[in-house]
C-alpha cells in the first residue's frame, strides 16, 4: 500500500474529522494524520512541510469562508510544483460537482461520506 508523509483532513466538521482521523489511522497510510476546520488553516500548514514530503489531502467542498473550489485554486497559485494528492471528500451527489472535481488536474478522486475502509483502499490502488 502507498504510504504518504502527512494525511490532511480539511472539514469544518470537527466529528468528521474526528471520524476519518481514526478510520485512516487504522489503515495505516500516512505518517501524520492532520485535521483542519478550514481550508486557508491547511494551506498554511502545508508551507511547513518539506518540498518532498508525499501529501494525501481529503477535502471537503461545501465550507464557509474557503470553500473546497476556492482551496483548489489558491492550492494551484500557492503550490504549482507540488505533487500532492487531493480527493474530494464530500456529501454531495450532484454530477456538476464531479465535472467540476475532474476540471482539476490536481483533484485524483471524488468519494462520497462517509469515507470507509474500503473507499481508501479504492482510492489508494490508483496510487499502487
Amino acid at each position: 500500500m502507498v504510504h504518504f508523509d502527512a494525511v490532511f483532513l480539511v472539514d469544518d466538521d470537527p466529528i468528521n474529522n474526528l471520524i476519518n482521523r481514526r478510520l485512516l489511522g487504522k489503515t495505516r497510510i500516512g505518517g501524520r494524520i492532520e485535521e483542519f476546520l478550514s481550508g486557508q488553516d491547511a494551506l498554511g500548514k502545508i508551507t511547513e512541510l518539506n518540498p518532498d514530503d508525499s501529501l494525501l489531502i481529503f477535502l471537503d467542498i461545501n465550507m464557509p469562508v474557503l470553500n473546497g473550489w476556492e482551496f483548489l485554486n489558491k492550492y494551484m497559485e500557492i503550490y504549482p510544483d507540488r505533487a500532492d494528492k487531493i480527493v474530494i471528500l464530500s456529501s454531495s451527489i450532484d454530477f456538476q460537482d464531479r465535472q467540476r472535481a475532474d476540471g482539476y488536474q490536481i483533484v485524483s478522486g471524488f468519494l462520497e461520506k462517509p469515507l470507509t475502509i474500503d473507499k481508501i483502499n479504492y482510492q489508494m490502488e490508483k496510487y499502487a
